[in-house]
């Protein structure tokens, strides 16, 4: 990219950074396996901290058989004594969460309080499965029978598989984790290559939640492997549900194994998230949404606003706003105060969006802020500053999804044609309306409104609760995870008939004998 700042940003050195992590994975207690299979490395300079020892495929069949045979004491445990082990869990959280947030930005590159409040994700989610440890509640059902009742009862699944991603190193995996350990399951976890620390960090401190609760150790094991350790957990008939967070590209391959083997699968995939601008919306919120919800993270976020439908009467003041808000973002050392972008995760990252943003301007597209690379004292690594596009209309490029902060605008002239064009897209994860009418913001939620599994109002794309649900449709894949009632994809369903009576009754009158 071509730089549009001649500043050099000052970054610390990547020995400093290394013993920064170390200094934090000691507070905690994790020890590093250190080897030479897998480096851990940091986008604040772009190079490597530690090499890493690396689990095989024989590892990973250990891991599994492990679990599964910690699975067969952990079913039968009481699930309010389950909810102790994280309880626990999220009590360390609490005691360790600069630690571990320091982690996070070390190797995801966040800045501090989005680090932050990736840990906080991660204690809400244990307070929310210790309280849904004493409500995994099935239902009475009526029977045509006399004498019978019918119920429904929620067991334990058995192994869950885990592979997460880089943008949100701990979080997804706690969501996962911290409801199926109270649904009597039993994890592997397979963390992204690219933030092993934050992966030993966060395992150990399970595990001494384990130890401290009386807690079977092995109802959790990590893998920290390449991407063959990740395929023996998709092919294993022992895994029951493999919950995978990536890309699209990604699910397309995982989706069909695990189908092939009877598996379950929850899919959180990509998103090419959109947020309406209606024309009575309140400008100066809508633009502190948008801001955030595009630029946070590098634009790293599954829930990353990537197109912004404008109509087209307040298009140019929104279009504006945003402009001057791009010109000042604070973009550099994500653990300096005041930082607000810090760096994408690779130089793959900024090619991408390099390339997204050469093919937007090919389509009649006109960048208005942003899009540039900046100069740093760390010339491996990648920091750009977000970009505003301009689109001429909803061409390929825009209906693809650039993992990099790249936001397009679009306008529009009726709700009808920006509902039209917010779906017209593959993916289906986030979405939003800025609007002071109830009647726009009651069709956009709308059966014929958004298609997304998220749609907000008066908020942008990103940040989303614990309590609700999260997950998309379509391309994003229609897995549900964290709150409201996901946690019944980490269960199997038993229908149950009990006989009460001296007869035998049969269903739907038969007569028989």
């Amino acid at each position: 990219m071509t730089a549009t700042d001649d500043r050099i940003l000052a970054l610390p050195d990547t020995g400093t950074l290394a013993e920064r992590a170390r200094a934090s994975l000691r507070r905690i207690g994790a020890v590093v396996p250190e080897g030479d299979g897998l480096a851990a490395r940091t986008p604040l300079t772009g190079e490597d901290l530690l090499g890493l020892a690396a689990a095989t495929e024989r590892d990973a069949d250990e891991a599994v058989a492990a679990a599964s045979a910690a699975f067969r004491t952990w079913r039968t445990t009481p699930a309010p004594a389950r909810g102790e082990l994280v309880r626990r869990f999220g009590e360390l959280l609490r005691q360790h969460k600069g630690d571990l947030a320091d982690l996070i930005t070390i190797e995801a590159g966040k800045i501090s309080s989005e680090a932050l409040g990736e840990v906080q994700e991660m204690i809400d989610i244990c307070d929310f499965a210790v309280g849904q440890s004493r409500q995994l509640y099935g239902r009475t059902i009526a029977s045509e029978r006399p004498g019978h009742r019918l119920a429904e009862t929620w067991h334990p699944l058995g192994v869950v598989g885990v592979i997460s991603a880089f943008n949100f190193p701990a979080a997804v995996w706690s969501w996962n984790t911290a409801i199926a350990l109270v649904c009597g399951d039993t994890v592997v976890w397979k963390p992204s290559e690219l933030t092993p620390l934050t992966s030993l960090a966060a395992s150990h401190l399970l595990e001494r939640a384990c130890a401290e609760t009386g807690a079977p150790r092995d109802v959790h094991r990590l893998l920290l492997g390449d991407r063959a350790v990740g395929e023996r957990l998709v092919d294993d008939p022992r895994v029951a549900l493999l919950s995978a967070t990536g890309s699209t590209r990604m699910g397309r391959e995982v989706g069909p194994r695990v189908a092939a083997r009877f598996g379950r699968c929850l899919l959180e995939l990509g998103g090419n998230n959109a947020s309406v601008v209606a024309p009575s919306a309140d400008l100066a919120l809508a633009t502190a949404g948008i801001v955030f919800a595009a630029a946070g993270t590098a634009g790293q976020r599954c829930t990353t606003l990537r197109r912004l439908i404008v109509h087209r009467d307040v298009a140019d003041e929104v279009v504006e706003r945003l402009a001057a808000a791009y010109r000042k973002l604070p973009v550099g050392d994500p653990f300096e105060d005041g930082t607000l972008v810090g760096p994408l995760i690779s130089g793959r990252a900024e090619e991408a969006m390099r390339a997204a943003l050469d093919r937007a301007e090919a389509d009649g597209g006109r960048i208005l802020a942003g899009g540039g690379r900046r100069h740093t004292s760390a010339p491996n690594a990648s920091y750009v500053e977000p970009a505003l596009v301009r689109m001429p209309g909803q061409t390929d490029v825009v209906r693809e999804e650039t993992f990099a902060p790249v936001l397009y605008v679009l306008t529009y002239d009726d709700l009808a044609e920006a509902i039209a064009l917010h779906n017209d897209v593959p993916q289906g994860l986030s979405s939003s309306i800025f609007t002071r009418d109830q009647q726009e913001a009651e069709r956009f939620l709308a059966a014929d409104g958004s298609d997304c599994g998220i749609a907000n109002v008066n908020i942008g794309t990103s940040g989303a609760e614990i309590g609700g649900a999260f997950g998309g449709e379509k391309e994003t894949g229609g897995g549900r995870e964290s709150g409201s009632d996901a946690w019944r994809a980490y269960m199997r369903r038993a229908t149950n008939t009990i006989n009460y009576s001296s007869e035998l009754s049969l269903a739907q009158n038969v007569s028989f004998l």
